[in-house]
């Protein structure tokens, strides 16, 4: 096979090109047509004209925090690549069958042109190619950019204009490239079947190599899959592909016949198998790795304006625009959440357990991990939408709270003065005084004196903000709520960005501080998150960086804000650090690190939470069933194979949290809390305990009273346990 030259850089001037296209006007027209185009190009003068050529269509890379692909977008699965990263075979192929005067001729191969020209004139369509390389580069620039089928039909269109139109083109492409050029243009533009665009997608989705590694046959497949892509696509089919594979012997052919290769070269290559793999492209959220992480980026990019004004310019930014996007998610920190949650869970469980991991003081998202696979199969028990996040980053309705809300309680109360020691006596039940005890936000009266709150197991008395919240006794914190008033508890939550997943107004009802609002692990990790970085609330990040396809990155930074006093976010630390060894989790145990956290199980076991945090990382777990969890409670469950009578925060959401944060903080090395202000917040100042009352107990028992119930939107909920 004749080697490749030196780049021989055959720059044809304005008027060089016309000269070589008023040669052409001299040789007899073929037929009417033909007779009927030299005349009028003759007539027009034909001079060069500048071809606008907007960026090819390219993939969108999407890599984890280490730069480590994890996704693709794109709208046509193109890889761009450099003319001496194409195999020599394959140019010499693709001119030899589509061009072979190409490096002889200048902008026009007027015999070609008029020999097509007439047949696709009296077939009223264009039916014969025949173009040179170059003219079939300039149709798939006005191709590409078209954007209505208007404009679509226009480059397609069998008629003197069009042509006349395309023929200038040419000849500002020759005026501009070399040829080595215009062909390296044309092999990325290129569309070869099989969804693959440009030479590069086309060798690794059929034959699974790069195109520098293109050997004779494969080569001489893919230049004979671009006369017509869709005849010869062998992803449809033993007819597609046996066509195909005869389009590949004539390019042989013709190479042997010009002298590119032997005749014994082409045998040979003849004699193999066409050797189609069909490489899965890449990309998609579903065959992502980290499917549900995927989700959110592209649904952050898509809604985000900080990546582009309008929806449809983001759209296209993110499914043609070459990026590469760096995010946020840690692999190792990726894969405890998922080791964790499949040591507990099994995918093919009726409930699904989720979680979010999230950093203090840069809301960057480090984890997002379901038990179930992301997909449309029921079969295989997939879930649709994003279960960790909420419903504007692809996520469905979320689940309950329960107690993981009772924190928020805990902290308005810190904010209007009280101290760890300051206590209500908590009765076995709680009925509102009146319906004016509760005002919500809008200075509507919520409080219900009809319904009693009550807990099934916990113990009554006197409770500090310490016990209280350990033993996450619901009348204490129905007390607490209408001491430090609903809005003002409601305002706190707020302002470390909690919103309901479904992305309706947040209920107001008595029963907030149990937890009635349906929430998504990304947002409680991320509120969680704030009291770890000492008030800084930062919001959910996701990305980091983006580089577009000419290598110029734009950073993505933290938009972070004051939300809380940094000694009560310390003194909120210290009271949930007490749950792990004194309150609901004592059972379960911490993980040997300073850490807080506050479980969360809803009435009648609905749904079950844990939610903590260590000065590095919170993480939110969360269990329910995606078909209802008001319909399928977590009662005689059984669960990862294994049978529940009932599951509450500490029985599942609790071990997967403690598992999780253990792998994820194996080599991080720790970091302990800000010491609480003893000054400030030891002892008590409102509600000291009465002298007549025994000593606190100080029980931390772990209650197993349901939560509150699910109820509907207008309608306050009831019970909340741990």
């Amino acid at each position: 096979m004749a080697r490749r030259g030196t780049k021989v850089v055959r720059l044809a001037a304005a008027g060089a090109a016309a000269g070589v296209l008023v040669a052409g006007m001299a040789l007899p027209a073929v037929g009417g047509g033909g007779l009927g185009f030299v005349t009028a190009a003759g007539e027009a003068g034909l001079k060069p004209v500048d071809l606008a050529e907007p960026p090819l269509a390219e993939a969108t890379t999407v890599q984890n925090a280490k730069g480590q692909e994890i996704a693709r977008f794109y709208e046509q699965y193109r890889e761009v690549v450099g003319f001496e990263e194409i195999a020599e075979v394959m140019t010499t192929a693709i001119v030899a069958i589509e061009d072979f005067r190409f490096y002889e001729h200048g902008a026009i191969d007027i015999e070609g042109t008029l020999r097509a020209l007439t047949t696709n004139l009296r077939a009223g369509e264009v039916s014969q190619g025949g173009s040179s390389i170059t003219q079939q580069y300039v149709k798939q620039v006005l191709l590409n950019s078209a954007d209505t089928k208007a404009e679509r039909n226009a480059a397609l269109e069998a008629s003197y204009a069009r042509k006349l139109k395309e023929l200038r083109y040419a000849m500002g492409i020759e005026k501009k490239y070399s040829k080595d050029q215009i062909l390296e243009r044309y092999l990325n533009i290129a569309y070869f079947g099989a969804s693959a665009y440009g030479v590069e997608a086309a060798a690794k989705r059929f034959f699974g190599v790069k195109a520098g590694k293109l050997t004779l046959a494969q080569a001489a497949t893919l230049a004979g899959a671009v006369q017509d892509p869709n005849a010869t696509d062998p992803n449809l089919g033993r007819k597609h592909r046996k066509r195909l594979q005869q389009r590949r012997d004539v390019v042989l052919d013709r190479m042997a016949e010009l002298g590119k290769i032997t005749p014994a070269e082409a045998a040979a290559a003849k004699a193999t198998k066409l050797g189609y793999k069909g490489t899965k492209l890449p990309g998609g959220c579903q065959s992502s790795k980290n499917p549900y992480f995927c989700l959110y980026v592209r649904r952050e990019v898509l809604s985000n304006p900080d990546f582009g004004k309008t929806a449809d310019e983001r759209l296209k930014m993110l499914n043609r625009g070459g990026l590469t996007i760096r995010t946020t998610i840690d692999p190792v920190m990726q894969a405890a959440a998922e080791r964790a949650i499949s040591r507990y869970v099994r995918a093919a469980d009726g409930p699904v357990a989720s979680e979010a991991l999230v950093q203090p003081g840069t809301g960057a998202i480090k984890a997002m991990a379901a038990s179930r696979p992301y997909g449309p199969s029921k079969a295989r028990n997939e879930i649709s939408y994003n279960v960790v996040a909420d419903v504007a980053h692809g996520g469905g309705t979320g689940f309950q709270a329960g107690s993981t809300f009772k924190t928020f309680t805990l902290i308005s109360a810190l904010q209007q003065g009280m101290k760890l020691d300051d206590g209500l006596r908590a009765g076995a039940g709680y009925l509102a005084p009146g319906y004016t005890t509760f005002k919500n936000c809008a200075g509507e009266n919520v409080g219900d004196p009809t319904h009693t709150v009550t807990n099934d197991e916990g113990s009554p008395g006197w409770k500090t903000l310490r016990t209280g919240t350990w033993s996450s006794v619901n009348t204490f914190f129905m007390e607490l709520q209408q001491r430090v008033g609903l809005c003002e508890t409601v305002t706190t939550a707020k302002s470390l960005g909690i919103r309901r997943a479904d992305g309706r107004k947040t209920q107001e009802y008595e029963t907030f501080t149990l937890g009635i609002n349906e929430m998504d692990p990304v947002t409680v990790a991320n509120a969680y998150a704030a009291i770890a970085a000492r008030g800084e609330y930062c919001a959910p990040m996701a990305i980091t960086r983006i580089t577009d396809r000419d290598g110029t990155s734009t950073r993505y930074r933290p938009k972070c804000r004051h939300a809380l006093d940094p000694e009560i976010a310390d003194a909120t630390a210290e009271v949930l650090s007490g749950v792990f060894t004194k309150g609901t989790m004592r059972g379960v145990g911490g993980i040997g690190r300073d850490a807080a956290g506050k479980t969360g199980t809803t009435d009648d076991y609905a749904a079950a939470w844990f939610a903590g945090f260590t000065p590095d990382l919170a993480a939110a777990v969360s269990i329910g069933d995606p078909r209802g969890s008001q319909d399928h409670k977590l009662t005689g469950v059984t669960i990862g194979g294994r049978y529940y009578g009932s599951v509450d925060g500490a029985t599942l959401p609790g071990p997967i949290w403690k598992d999780t944060m253990i792998g994820a903080l194996a080599d991080v090395p720790p970091t302990s809390f800000t010491p609480l202000n003893t000054a400030r917040f030891e002892g008590c100042a409102q509600d000291c305990r009465p002298a007549p009352e025994p000593p606190d107990d100080g029980d931390g028992e772990q209650e197993t009273d349901p939560g509150v119930n699910g109820l509907q939107d207008a309608v306050p909920a009831t019970l909340d346990h741990p």
